[in-house]
């Protein structure tokens, strides 16, 4: 069964949210998606044809691995993701489950999502959405900097996810409130980004027919 789009989805998660979060906690959130697309993408995102960058990053168990060492030599789909806290990222990564995981194992292209969350974090990922594919954790963001990806939650959004019982820093490996702008990175074989797509505003996601066409068009 095929899934709304996640554009939809997300649309109905933030209705939800109208009667279930504070009034000044969700202008918080307002604002700063209003400021997220004011801003657009950062200048700095790598781009088409640079080399996909690499780092020791963590499995659900605790386990160092590189991402080339993820990708097994393959082509890959490489989600970037803030963390099992926030309830866009879940949206997606379940929808990338339902169209895509299949899809793309008969097609020799790994999924592999990562976040800068603590391994905990991301077995909760996986387990919670029933995840087929590699969840994995990048303390520091070491591939997200690389990429130009990185971001960080404002003063106002820090005191609304308080108030929510939510602190970035416990939940990320590093101990920072850093998080990476939702992301997917098309890699080829040889490790060489194809195509990339980052949503600075969190709310929107790339959608499983946006990768499908990309992987059409780059990874012949």
């Amino acid at each position: 069964m095929t899934a709304a789009p996640i554009a939809e989805q997300s649309a109905a998660l933030t209705r939800g949210m109208a009667g279930q979060v504070p009034a000044d906690a969700l202008e918080a959130f307002r604002a700063e998606q209003a400021g997220l697309d004011a801003a657009g993408v950062p200048d700095a995102v790598a781009g088409t044809g640079s080399v996909m960058p690499d780092a020791r990053l963590l499995d659900v168990r605790g386990g160092t691995v590189t991402l080339e060492q993820a990708r097994g030599g393959r082509p890959a789909v490489v989600v970037f993701y803030r963390g099992a806290w926030c309830p866009y990222c879940n949206v997606a990564l379940r929808t990338y489950q339902r169209e895509l995981a299949a899809d793309l194992d008969e097609r020799g292209v790994a999924l592999i999502a990562v976040s800068p969350q603590k391994p905990d974090g991301s077995l909760s990922v996986l387990e919670a959405n029933e995840l087929s594919y590699t969840v994995l954790s990048d303390p520091g963001n070491c591939i997200g900097r690389a990429l130009g990806i990185v971001t960080r939650p404002s003063d106002p959004v820090l005191g609304a996810q308080a108030s929510l019982g939510l602190d970035v820093a416990r939940v990320n490996a590093d101990g920072t409130h850093d998080i990476v702008m939702p992301t997917v990175v098309l890699v080829d074989a040889a490790g060489v980004v194809r195509w990339i797509d980052v949503h600075p505003n969190y709310t929107t996601r790339t959608e499983p027919a946006q990768i499908l066409a990309a992987l059409r068009d780059t990874l012949r």
